[in-house]
């Protein structure tokens, strides 16, 4: 087990995201409730966090990139993104949740693949 010097946001949808998603129905994206949307989060690791300021300064600098990672499993190329993705609209379609520590249980070396270029 190995201490990752990483802090990171739980992202679980909201009613809003999951209303937009069931508008991008096509043959490889069916439409889904609100509960089999939140079956699936996604973790976002981020500097450590080390106070109650840290949290609000990274999630205000990473909150563009989350909102486009999650559109983008819906709408690939972003025609159908919502104009003006604004933090507060973020928070209204996300449940956020910090999480202090980041603790690797696996001996195996972690897999960077970068997902933009």
């Amino acid at each position: 087990m190995k201490l990752i010097n990483r802090s990171g946001f739980a992202v679980l949808p909201r009613q809003p995201f999951v209303d937009w998603a069931n508008l991008q129905q096509d043959e490889l994206n069916q439409s889904m409730t609100l509960e089999e949307h939140r079956a699936e989060g996604s973790v976002y690791l981020t500097e450590e966090f080390q106070s109650e300021a840290d949290v609000s300064q990274q999630l205000a600098l990473h909150c563009e990139k989350i909102f486009a990672n999650e559109l983008a499993a819906w709408d690939e190329f972003g025609d159908h993104w919502p104009r003006d993705r604004t933090l507060d609209m973020f928070l209204e379609w996300f449940d956020v949740t910090p999480q202090v520590m980041a603790v690797d249980l696996l001996q195996t070396p972690l897999m960077l693949a970068p997902l933009e270029d």
